[in-house]
Formats: structure tokens, sequence, C-alpha cells
């Protein structure tokens, strides 16, 4: 009797529950969200806002910490960031479950170029101009860092970037606001794949907002200064794409703009990005970036910093305890108004709910979906793809690439050759239990490439940094020996990235001594330049006969450069940022505005040096293939165009060479008078083909009102009347077609 008792009760309860989930279900986001909240005290609101680093792994300064745990079963954490793995988050989330409200947390990591399968650092995937391809990386790495319990990653970095010198360049997409706009959106997309929630996406978090590209010097976290103009025309279009593609987050960045550190910019976060944009998601602080307001001098302490940040519009703190510490006191006084806490607190449960943490807090700590993504063999095929996408060819002098596979002794040189986990370059993810034994060095690449009648020979010849020659004789016996030699040479993967920038350039070491020795062999040498931003390097460049710009391109790194070198990939890629002739250019970009006294071939009283020219040595835009394409037959639909019409622009496009390939036919627009002084030209529209040997097509643009606008002086987007010219080709200095058209009342 008593069995059956219990059965019936038990079967009441799980209807009762059912009914309850049930009646959850039918409420809106909105509705849940304040359902929780009504039930919040003032230091579980604070708790929301406040995240921490797990001990393990850190991607800043460590704070000591030994109370993590107990702070958590209160609910006074809201996020965690650096756990990852099924097994180490689900830990942490049943920590969570311990708490009064039972609110689950946000894990939140780095994931810039993939999670456990590497991709290309994002500015050479950015060569590839392929939007469809960083889209899927994306959508690659979601996949995996979902599978391994991460709700949220911290990127796309969208940051404009003209100096070259400045470490973070290697996470952004180069210098043009059109091209960084299209990749940034192409980026959230691939994050966040159709809808938030999907067990294979993450949150995507736009950074770092605003202007952290354009740091003075080149200098990591230093000051930004400029006018809105520039702030609006260059640096924020990425961050409204960004927006408009559905963002969940954005980042704040640590630099001071015009005086103001932009975690305390109310201008930036209250008025544009909450305000002007009616962004919806949430904003967190860079690591510490509201604490160091104190350094800055724009807050005397703790409490004017977390007052400054919380008013401003920051949302969440990223350890640096600001908001723990003083944000209960500041209501308490007065001095912050509750309604920008539940402000901020709202906007981070609403994220949680879409991401179905409240119905399931283990949602994505399932670890046989871990292990089956991180072993997905099709992850690996996606990731060469992308990598032979972003392989800039520079030189290819008398078309000595691609290889023959028939050649018969190669000699592969360089400290590059035999290395593995530099192939990831920086920003890459130690995932737990995985080796590295999944990345494939060059040499390995080289040797699953040719056949066995080809003998490889080895020598490293030199270290990265260093002035130790002792192996360069045994290098050039090696290259002696071969038919052909391949040098690969550069940086190693942690002299980029964040707290990396370099005041020189220069391919570090004695590598360069290393090609003059082995050029004078009279061997042709092809040169694999390894690389996380752009270095200047001329000497190669006006000696070596085959320069590959490899940058560093991830877990198949190997395959992807065997592919280029013997053809079975046509290299495409074209620059997203202009490399320097020497580091005194910088910053050097192509879409500047003319002076008074432009350079001409008279060098005299112009904007130029006395001891050197002022174009870089490679553009924007520039990029060789195997082949070769011929531009011609342009036409405008019409030469006049009304405010509110559009003009058509098509040309013929053909492949005269002997191989398949891919070209990027680029479209810029000069606007030729304006009522401010505008660019030489801007990127404002392209168009990436595929062409077989000897076949032609048609390309077509649309010119509109959008692509003419510009922020005028009251920050106004407009298109005035006047005359333009249009540019199409190869690169922003190889322009094959031209014409001028006029806009009209």
């Amino acid at each position: 009797m008593k069995a059956k008792f219990n059965t019936a009760l038990w079967l009441i309860l799980l209807f009762l529950n059912q009914v309850l989930f049930a009646q959850s279900q039918s409420k809106t986001v909105d509705q849940r969200v304040d359902s929780v909240m009504q039930l919040m005290t003032l230091d579980e609101k604070i708790g929301q806002l406040n995240q921490y680093s797990d001990d393990w792994t850190a991607t800043g300064p460590v704070t000591v910490d030994n109370d993590k745990t107990r702070q958590v079963r209160n609910g006074q954490v809201g996020s965690m960031l650096n756990c990852k793995g099924t097994d180490r988050t689900r830990w942490w989330q049943e920590a969570a479950m311990k708490s009064r409200l039972k609110i689950p947390l946000l894990f939140g990591q780095d994931v810039v170029h993939g999670y456990k399968t590497t991709f290309p650092i994002p500015l050479a995937e950015s060569c590839s101009w392929d939007l469809d391809a960083m889209t899927l990386s994306s959508r690659v790495a979601a996949t995996e860092a979902s599978a391994g319990g991460i709700h949220w990653t911290f990127a796309p970095m969208v940051d404009i970037a003209r100096d070259p010198r400045w470490g973070r360049v290697m996470e952004g997409a180069g210098e043009d606001p059109y091209l960084g706009s299209m990749i940034a959106a192409a980026r959230v997309k691939g994050f966040q794949g159709n809808k938030l929630g999907d067990v294979n996406s993450v949150m995507a978090c736009a950074k770092h907002f605003a202007a952290y590209g354009a740091a003075i010097g080149g200098r990591d976290y230093n000051t930004v200064d400029m006018s809105n103009q520039l702030l609006w025309e260059v640096y924020l279009p990425p961050f409204k794409a960004a927006v408009d593609a559905g963002v969940a987050t954005f980042m704040n960045s640590f630099n001071v703009l015009n005086g103001i550190p932009a975690t305390g910019n109310s201008y930036l976060q209250r008025d544009i990005l909450k305000g002007k944009w009616d962004f919806e998601g949430f904003v967190v602080s860079d690591w510490n970036s509201i604490g160091e307001m104190i350094t800055h001098g724009f807050a005397k302490n703790e409490e004017e910093a977390a007052f400054n940040a919380i008013t401003a519009g920051s949302d969440m703190d990223m350890e640096s305890r600001c908001y723990k510490k003083s944000l209960s006191q500041l209501v308490a006084g007065g001095k912050v108004p509750l309604a920008l806490i539940d402000d901020a607190v709202r906007r981070i449960l609403q994220k949680k709910f879409e991401l179905g943490l409240f119905d399931d807090p283990f949602k994505y700590c399932n670890t046989e979906r871990e292990q089956k993504e991180l072993n997905n063999p099709e992850h690996a095929k996606i990731a060469r793809d992308v990598a032979v996408r972003s392989i800039v060819l520079l030189k290819n002098q008398d078309n000595l690439l691609p290889l023959s596979k028939s050649i018969k002794t190669i000699a592969f040189i360089g400290p590059l050759v035999k290395a593995v986990k530099q192939n990831k370059g920086y920003w890459d993810v130690e995932v737990p239990g995985v080796d590295s034994n999944f990345i494939v060095s060059q040499w390995e690449g080289l040797q699953n490439k040719v056949g066995s009648k080809t003998k490889l020979l080895y020598a490293k010849g030199c270290e990265i940094e260093g002035s130790d020659k002792s192996g360069f004789d045994e290098a050039v016996q090696m290259a002696k020996q071969s038919d052909v030699v391949i040098l690969s040479i550069g940086e190693r993967r942690d002299m980029s990235g964040e707290a990396h920038s370099r005041s020189n350039l220069n391919i570090p070491g004695v590598q360069e001594d290393l090609l003059k020795e082995l050029l004078a062999t009279g061997k042709p040498v092809v040169v694999l330049i390894n690389a996380g931003r752009p270095l200047v390097f001329n000497y190669t460049a006006d000696n070596a006969p085959a320069i590959l710009y490899t940058w560093w391109l991830g877990s198949e790194a190997g395959n992807a450069i065997a592919d280029i070198l013997f053809g079975d990939y046509n290299p495409s890629a074209k620059l997203t940022i202009s490399f320097p002739l020497s580091v005194g250019q910088i910053p050097v970009y192509y879409n500047h505005l003319n002076t008074g006294r432009p350079v001409t071939s008279n060098m005299g009283n112009t904007s130029s040096y006395i001891d050197s020219p002022v174009n870089p040595k490679y553009e924007f835009g520039y990029g060789l293939s195997y082949t070769n394409f011929e531009y011609s037959n342009l036409q405008l639909s019409k030469k006049k165009m009304s405010i509110d019409g559009k003009i058509v622009v098509s040309l013929t496009v053909s492949n005269t060479g002997k191989y398949a390939g891919e070209e990027i036919i680029q479209l810029y627009l000069r606007d030729l008078v304006g009522s401010i002084s505008r660019p030489v030209k801007d990127l404002k529209d392209f168009a990436k083909i595929a062409l077989k040997a000897g076949e032609s097509k048609i390309v077509r643009f649309t010119i509109d009102k959008e692509k003419l606008s510009f922020y005028n002086q009251k920050l106004q987007w407009v298109a005035e009347p006047g005359e333009f010219e249009l540019m199409i080709g190869a690169s922003s200095s190889d322009i094959r077609l031209n014409s001028v058209f006029e806009l009209v009342n």
C-alpha cells in the first residue's frame, strides 16, 4: 500500500514539475529574467557582474584568491574565464548549483583562431578575402569550444590596425574598415551559428571597444588620440557591423581614448553602443581594465573606478574585483542607482536564458560529444583548406613555383622547418588532455606530399634569434646537393600577440644572412616567411627568387604549405595590411588623405622623405598567382547617378595563364571634392572569382548612395553631389581600369 502511495505521489510530483516547466517555457525570456531578478538580493545581482579566471591557465596578471569556490556557491560570481574542458566546467557549474538561486555560470575563453583544431591567425585568414571560409573556420571553432564546455568566446577582434609594431595586429583583419566590417560580420555569424542556444554555438564578443588598434607608437595598452571623424569613419564601422550581425557581447579596450579610458567612456558605451546602435547584449571589461583606471589617473581608488565603469555602461567586471568590493556601498550611498545594476544584470541573465543554461546548466558538459568533436577528421580538412587560402605569394621570379613533383632532391632548411607548436601562432588554446601530435609540421607536410623518388635533405642552419652561424656550413652543403632549396624563416610565434609590440620589424637574428649564403650556391631558393605581422625583409624581397608569406597557419600548416609549393592549390590571397619598406614609414596605409603637396616624381618640397620612398614595400590588396589575370571592357550603366539611384559596373576578367586560379577584384572609389578632405581611394567592394585557364567571366558591382557616403563635419552620414573616380584593380596600387561618374541631386 505504501509503495503504491509513493508511486502515486511521485507521478503527481512529476506531473506538477512538467506543468511548471511548460509554464516557464511559455514565458518570454524577458519574463523569465524578471522572475529571477525579483528573487535576487543586491549582493547576488552584483555577483552576476563579477567574472573570475580559473587558476589553471590565465591570460592576464593573476590575482591570488583561495576563496573562489565559496564565492561561487554563494552566488557571488556570474562568469568564469580560462575554464575549459567538460570535466572542469562541470565541476564549477556544480558549485554554482549549490548557490541559493542556482543561477548558472557563463564560461568564456579566448577562442581566437580555433579551439583544438587551430586555424591561421586572423590576420592571415583575412588575406583570403573569403568570407565563407572565415565563417566556416569560426563555425568549427565554436563547435569544438562548445563541446569543451565553453559558452562564450572573446572574439572576433575587429580593431582596425595600421601599425604593424602593435603585437595584436595578428588578431584582426588589417587596415581597411570596409573589409574589416565584412569580416567582423562573417566571424560573428560563424561563432554564433543559427542562434544562441544551439549546442554547437558560442556567444561572440566584438573587441576591443574602441580604437585600440591606434595605440600611439604601436605600444600595447598605450594612449589613443584621434578626431571623432576618424573614429566614426575608420575605427567604429567593424563594431557597428558586428552589432548588425547580432553579436552577443562587447569587450572594452585598455586604452585611453581622447583622455577617457574606454572602460569608463560613456560616449562609447552609453551614447553610441547602447544608445545610437541600440545594442541589447552586455559589455565585459578587459582583464582588470576597470581597476587600471586608477593607474590611468582617471579614478582615485577602486570605488571610484567601479562608479566610473558602471555609470559608463560596463556591465561585467573581468578580474578587477572593483564591482564586488564597491558597488554595494555605492548603491547604498545613493551614488549609483539600482536601475543601473538591474540593467547590467538583466543583460547578462538574458544571455544565460538564450543559451539554455537555466533549463540545463550542464548542456555543454557532454564528455561523449567533446571527444567526438575534438576528433572530427572533417575539421582538419577545413583547416587545411582555409590555410592554403591564407598564404600570400609575394614573388615568383621566372615562375620558379609551383615545384615539379618529379623533382629529385629538395633541401629544406631553416629554424622553423621541423617546429611543431610554432605553427599554431599566438592565442592558441591549450585544450585539456590534448598534446601537439595532431599539428602538421612543415617537414611532415613536405614528406606527405613528395613521392619516394624525391630525396629530402634537412639542416636547421640557425636559430630564430641570436648570432650563431655555426650551422651555416651544413646548410650550404645540403643546398649544394639539391635541385631546389626551401628556406623557412621568420618570427617565433610569441613575438606577435598581446604585450608583444616590436620596434624592430626585421627578420630576427641571422636568418637573412643564412639566405645570403644559400643564394651564393646558385641554387634556386624559395623563402617561406612565418610571422604574425608584416615584417621588414628588404634583402629577401629584392634577392630571393620566390617568397611565400605563410604567417602562422595553424595545425594543418605543413600540409597547406606543401599544397601551395607543388601547385595543388594556386595561391589567391592578397594582403589586408600594407607592408612597410622601413619602420620609419609607419603608419603607412593605402586610404590616406591627400596633402597640399603630394609626392610626385620630382620629390622637391612635397610630403616625402629625403632618405626613403613613401610607398610601402607591398601595398594593401597585393598578392600574386601562378597564373595571370587580365581586366577589360569596363562599362558603367550610366555616368550620372541620382541620390537614390544606382550604377551597375561591369568588367571582364580573363585567366590568360596556364593554371586555374582565383582572383580578388577590388573596387575603389574617390570622392574628388568633399566638404571635408577625402581619402585618395577607399575600398568599397570586391569579388573573388575562380577561373579555369583560358576562361573569362563578367564581374558586376553595384554603386549606390551607401557606397558614396561618409561622415561630414557634423558626423552626419551623407553622400554629397559631385564627381567620383572609379578604380578597379588587382591591388590598391595596381589599378587596371578606371572611370569617372557624377552624383547629382
